[in-house]
């Protein structure tokens, strides 16, 4: 998983409140077992005006002109801003994935569904909650000023605007922790990789049998 520390990005502002988890990845892209290949498809009925299918060539189809994500100004985009209840609906994990796999290392929203909201620190993406009076006044400013860009200081918990003022932001010390070393479940695991084998061999060597259980 991708480390986050210091992350600065241009800012896209999704003005929809209850974006739910089917909007962010369809359902009929989660056939996949695959767990890449997914940012082509975020959003896809709304990025597009053709129905989309696993496997098609988004380079055939016809960009809906109107959707944010579409407009030249928000090309490149890295920080997504949204509004209340980001990520409700299924439980899906492809969601963040696709989020992720687009490009985008934050969403800055005012509330998320909760288990959306995990699954992006599983995932290494930065989920900020601020207020809704502070996101509406980071909407007024991305849309006010093309190129609108902000610097996410995770270590110090701050997000810098552009004229240099700060929002302070909250999140639990053991989720900052693991975006700070790239940390997903498997590799807080492995930190004890050493102590793993050793525990592994020193069973093996006191119940010998379990080599030829396994290598049945």
């Amino acid at each position: 998983m991708k480390n986050f520390t210091l992350h600065q990005g241009l800012v896209a502002p999704m003005d929809r409140e209850n974006v739910d988890t089917d909007a962010i990845i369809p359902k009929q892209f989660l056939k996949s077992i695959r767990k890449t290949g997914f940012g082509q498809n975020l959003f896809d009925e709304w990025r597009y005006l053709d129905a989309g299918f696993p496997g098609q060539d988004t380079a055939t189809r016809r960009p809906n002109p109107d959707f944010v994500l579409n407009q030249p100004r928000y090309a490149g985009a890295s920080i997504l801003l949204a509004r209340k209840n980001f990520g409700c609906g299924s439980s899906r994990e492809h969601a963040p994935w696709a989020i992720d796999q687009y490009g985008f290392r934050a969403i800055i929203a005012p509330s998320y569904a909760d288990i959306f909201f995990n699954n992006c620190f599983k995932n290494g993406l930065l989920p900020i909650q601020l207020s809704e009076a502070q996101v509406d006044q980071l909407f007024n400013e991305a849309l006010a000023f093309p190129g609108y860009q902000l610097t996410i200081d995770l270590e110090r918990q701050v997000i810098v605007k552009p004229q240099g003022d700060e929002i302070p932001f909250e999140v639990q010390a053991f989720r900052k922790y693991c975006l700070l070393n790239g940390f997903d479940d498997i590799g807080l695991t492995l930190r004890h990789a050493d102590k793993i084998k050793a525990f592994e061999a020193e069973r093996l060597a006191q119940k010998p049998w379990l080599a030829r259980t396994m290598n049945a």
